[in-house]
């Protein structure tokens, strides 16, 4: 009974702990829920554990296959209601990743940031909020774009809410990312939120990436700076 006593008095004690420490790191975040505030304190964990529970399938690279039908002949709506012609990134890497704001890896933003700004001579990154994976993302355009950039400060293009997993409505550009069809090799498409898609310079597929993957990983890095 006391061995049982103290085991319940550590976790209280470790909750509290925990608590405190998320609510301290995103003092400073704008109408962040409870949920996101906990979600955010316990992404390094997240990342950990996934990064062991994906191993090997997190990536999967294209060396050779060319695409079937042109990248950029693709459009998408931004998030503030505008239209963005894929045509405008030839020349340029390109990371399209589909993002929710109330998932475990929503602090990939912060880091997608960061990348945005490590590569911005070379690189777009094109994020596409989605509620396809446990409805982490109600909002609408409006409050997805306030949230985006009052707490993660993100300046590259958000486009406009969309579905992003095989079904009629699947947005284009996701058809085309993860049908061999279109992209000329590739079939997986978002197994969850921030899974992230690599194009080179001439319109070519040439890496997915997982939700375990970080943003900022040696993985991704690499690719981005490959010739």
């Amino acid at each position: 009974m006391k061995l049982l006593k103290r085991t319940i008095l550590a976790l209280l004690l470790l909750t509290a702990a925990f608590m405190s420490y998320a609510f301290y790191t995103t003092r400073n975040s704008v109408n962040m829920t409870t949920r996101q505030k906990i979600l955010k304190a316990a992404y390094p964990a997240i990342m950990w554990f996934s990064k062991i529970a994906n191993g090997k399938n997190a990536v999967a690279e294209n060396n050779s296959a060319q695409p079937l039908v042109d990248f950029y002949s693709l459009t998408a709506k931004t998030i503030d209601g505008g239209t963005f012609n894929f045509s405008t990134l030839k020349g340029k890497k390109v990371l399209l990743v589909n993002t929710a704001s109330d998932c475990g890896y929503t602090s990939q933003y912060e880091e997608l940031e960061k990348l945005h700004e490590q590569y911005k001579t070379q690189l777009e990154i094109i994020a596409f909020p989605a509620n396809d994976f446990k409805e982490q993302e109600k909002g609408e355009d409006a409050a997805i774009e306030n949230f985006c950039k009052k707490n993660y400060g993100i300046t590259f293009p958000l486009m406009s809410k969309s579905v992003v997993i095989k079904s009629a409505s699947q947005h284009a550009v996701f058809k085309w990312l993860s049908d061999p069809a279109f992209n000329g090799w590739n079939d997986r498409q978002p197994t969850w939120n921030f899974c992230k898609y690599l194009v080179d310079e001439n319109g070519r597929l040439t890496g997915f990436f997982s939700n375990s993957i970080s943003p900022l990983s040696p993985e991704l890095t690499s690719a981005i700076e490959r010739k």
